[in-house]
């Protein structure tokens, strides 16, 4: 069967509870966010620039361009433009911490880019989906709204982010007790739902990676190198640079899931695309942050955390 024509199989007592361990996932984030993360960018205007541009506007052009040369199917074309549309992971903290990368930069990276993204991500996936040569048909056929997605992503991002960042302000004693914890077991039950995900849908994963791997491989490798190069051609530093690459190539693939379950019907290529993403980019993040790891940075300005 033509991977076009699947539509994988995800309950929607499921989705609902995929969608309270997103919004878990992002009160999570928010627990380890602080104004001070929003005031910080005052400080590096330039690498948060850079950041931004690279994720929300680099980032979608890439793939874009990316899925012409490789010319997949049209539902996996469209999920390599979703996964690049999605708002960073809070993995991306944890994997600049161990590439000896600048945290302040990637906390505060995190932090602003999923506040975007509530308007950006569907706004990204119109523009650049409806350009597609050969999923713009395919996005017609499904009639997204991106107004809807707006809203349902302000419901599991937004409010979320909201609530946990104001909890902090009011309870910082307990906040600093249970962020580590929750932020771990929102994150083990969002790999525990991915893999029930691909679980459920077993064969069809088995049947069709063999044609997303190696885009996801080589999307991934670019996004990382974009974040890169674009923080080493505004002059940051290896410190900052690091930070920009992580928050770059690691993307918020159960976002991407939810999405795609919640408006696309479970679309066969794009859901094997946001499954394979969730693991590889982890992956590749902590191979890269253990090379780097034996390679320190010389640190710059403003990178304590708590600044």
């Amino acid at each position: 069967m033509n991977v076009d024509e699947v539509r994988l199989n995800f309950n929607p007592a499921s989705l609902q509870a995929l969608n309270a361990v997103l919004a878990f996932l992002m009160f999570g984030i928010a627990l380890d966010t602080r104004i001070a993360d929003f005031k910080r960018v005052l400080k590096m205007p330039l690498a948060m620039g850079a950041g931004i541009a690279a994720q929300f506007l680099l980032l979608p052009a890439l793939t874009f361009v990316l899925t012409l040369v490789l010319k997949p199917s049209p539902s996996i074309a469209l999920g390599m433009i979703l996964v690049a549309c999605c708002p960073p992971g809070n993995i991306s903290n944890i994997i600049t911490h161990r590439a000896g990368g600048n945290v302040a930069l990637s906390v505060s990276m995190t932090a602003i880019s999923n506040a975007l993204a509530i308007v950006l991500m569907p706004l990204n996936l119109a523009f650049w989906g409806s350009l597609h040569p050969t999923a713009a048909p395919l996005l017609k056929t499904i009639a997204l709204d991106p107004l809807e997605m707006g809203l349902h992503i302000v419901i599991i991002i937004g409010l979320p982010f909201v609530l946990g960042i104001a909890f902090a302000r009011r309870w910082p004693a307990l906040t600093e007790r249970i962020k580590k914890p929750a932020r771990t077991l929102s994150f083990v039950c969002l790999v525990v739902f991915i893999v029930a995900a691909i679980a459920g849908n077993w064969r069809y994963f088995i049947d069709y990676v063999g044609l997303v791997l190696l885009a996801v491989v080589l999307h991934d490798g670019l996004a990382y190198g974009l974040g890169y190069f674009t923080a080493k051609a505004v002059g940051l530093k290896e410190y900052d640079r690091r930070a920009v690459s992580v928050e770059v190539g690691i993307r918020n693939a159960g976002l991407g899931l939810v999405l795609i379950f919640g408006f696309f019907g479970g679309l066969g290529g794009m859901a094997v695309v946001a499954g394979v993403w969730g693991f590889w980019d982890i992956i590749a993040g902590m191979a890269l942050a253990g090379w780097w790891a034996r390679r320190p940075a010389a640190r710059t300005r403003f990178e304590g955390v708590g600044e």
